[in-house]
């Protein structure tokens, strides 16, 4: 099974980057789609970008599309979201997600997702 840890998160000014980290200590890797998640106060969580467990297809909500990049690399049980040009409006606790490959995926939904990650702060000043 999947045991994510995010990392890289942190108080960046607008316009800055940052780039997230979420790592897989369990062994099955490329047997799971993965997606980015973020929370912020008061609001529900909302996906922001997914790749596939082979790497052929990502998608991307369109508050994020042009700004962000998923990346994964299955040798070393990761996947990674660039983030540029940050808004304050991404301020919100990002979390990674793993989603069975076996199992269609519309990505948006938090419900199609197995495992999850404790997530990670990302501030951005305006």
């Amino acid at each position: 099974q999947a045991q994510l840890l995010e990392s890289g998160g942190g108080l960046v000014q607008a316009g800055g980057s940052l780039r997230l980290t979420c790592a897989d200590a369990g062994r099955t890797f490329s047997n799971y789609n993965m997606g980015w998640f973020r929370q912020a106060p008061g609001k529900e969580r909302e996906f922001v970008a997914g790749i596939t467990w082979d790497e052929l297809v990502t998608n991307y909500a369109d508050s994020v599309q042009g700004r962000f990049t998923i990346s994964r690399d299955n040798a070393k049980n990761t996947v990674d979201l660039q983030m540029n040009s940050l808004k304050p409006e991404d301020t919100a606790v990002y979390y990674c997600a793993a989603a069975s490959r076996s199992k269609p995926t519309t990505w948006v939904r938090p419900i199609e997702y197995d495992y999850w990650g404790q997530g990670t702060q990302v501030t951005v000043s305006s």
